[in-house]
């Protein structure tokens, strides 16, 4: 490849790889794992995340990188156009109108899923999710139902490292509850999230997949506790597994790698 001759070029080429290392990565890598990926210096990688970071592009924990917020809410823009969106796009409209709850799609990015449609109730309570968020695997309806989705060797590898964080009382915070629930939730077809992650929201999820069988996207219905209907099933389930079914052909069609 020729050098280029734009002012800046060069820098931002190191910039886009580091970055690029740390969206490939299998886990969030540390600056040294990224020095190795990159081929850069430490101390240039370490210039380079900084940078990222501060402008929320990455995200660091515990030594570790991950994407960060402003670039996830970036690409859920460019998902916003996408043929996922635009496929369901039907679906999603019936699915809250039937059940006359907050919908969302949501696909898997690192350890989160993201928000990349939302359908309001039109009850005079909303909720205070937004296109663009993440949310995280272990605890939300969206997250669990993509993980008990996935074939055991990559549900492991995403496992090995995921951070538990107990953010309710309800809230699976630990390996062996976590597999368990995952367990129930492919026996039954649908996740629940019984507010684990917020107080007095009760969320139901399932997976969507594509042609080859492997999970894309999830969609969720979220209810506040109180107005909660009797019966779940026939009231948000039931919707959400046939919005499933009708996904299946929808997504089969969609270019490949494109959900």
């Amino acid at each position: 490849m020729s050098e280029s001759k734009v002012a800046g070029a060069a820098a931002f080429a190191k910039f886009m790889t580091v970055l690029q290392a740390v969206a490939d990565a299998p886990q969030p890598p540390t600056a040294a794992a990224l020095a190795r990926s990159s081929g850069y210096p430490r101390p240039t990688v370490y210039r380079i995340v900084a940078a990222l970071a501060e402008q929320g592009m990455v995200a660091e924990t515990d030594g570790a990188y991950r994407l960060g917020p402003r670039l996830l809410a970036l690409a859920s823009r460019a998902w916003s156009q996408f043929d996922l969106r635009a496929a369901l796009a039907a679906d999603l409209q019936a699915l809250r109108d039937a059940t006359g709850e907050t919908v969302h799609l949501a696909v898997p990015a690192g350890a989160e899923m993201i928000y990349i449609d939302k359908l309001e109730s039109p009850g005079p309570v909303r909720m205070a999710s937004r296109v663009g968020a993440a949310v995280a695997l272990h605890s939300s309806a969206v997250g669990k139902a993509y993980l008990a989705a996935l074939g055991e060797p990559a549900r492991e590898r995403l496992l090995r490292d995921l951070p538990l964080e107990s953010r309710m009382p309800g809230t699976v915070a630990s390996l062996p509850a976590l597999r368990a629930a995952l367990a129930e939730t492919a026996a039954r077809g649908y996740a629940l999230d019984n507010e684990e992650n917020e107080p007095g929201i009760v969320c139901y999820g399932v997976a969507l997949r594509d042609a080859a069988g492997q999970p894309v996207a999830c969609v969720s219905v979220s209810t506040l506790m109180f107005r909660r209907r009797d019966d779940p099933q026939s009231a948000y389930i039931e919707p959400l597994l046939r919005l499933r079914d009708a996904a299946a052909a929808k997504l089969a069609v969609l270019p490949s790698g494109g959900a």
